[in-house]
């Protein structure tokens, strides 16, 4: 039967990415929380700051929060895990490209 799909054939689904509500925020550091259901992403700034009495201290003003089910987590996880293999790659290649003064 020609009309009948396969189950086993890959079909392909056309994406579109709204953009016009995003907002761009710049991290250094994050904290991370988790329930049984959820992972928690909290990004923000560390800052150093002289504390009253002298001695340093660390602001951490919390930017961005992301709330994500465990599976979108593990997706994000190996997302991460490639980009920063890929990165790191990259980098190895250049240095590896550049000539070493004797």
């Amino acid at each position: 039967m020609s009309g009948t799909p396969n189950p086993n054939q890959q079909q392909q689904v056309a994406i579109r990415i709204d953009e016009s509500k995003m907002v761009t925020t710049y991290a250094n550091t994050i904290r991370t929380t988790n329930t049984q259901d959820e992972v928690i992403l909290d990004f923000g700034l560390n800052v150093p700051q002289q504390g009253q009495d002298g001695q340093q201290a660390i602001h951490f003003g919390i930017g961005s929060r992301v709330v994500m089910n465990w599976n979108g987590a593990k997706r994000l996880a190996m997302t991460l895990s490639e980009l920063v293999r890929r990165y790191e790659q990259a980098v190895a290649e250049a240095q590896n490209s550049v000539p070493r003064v004797q």
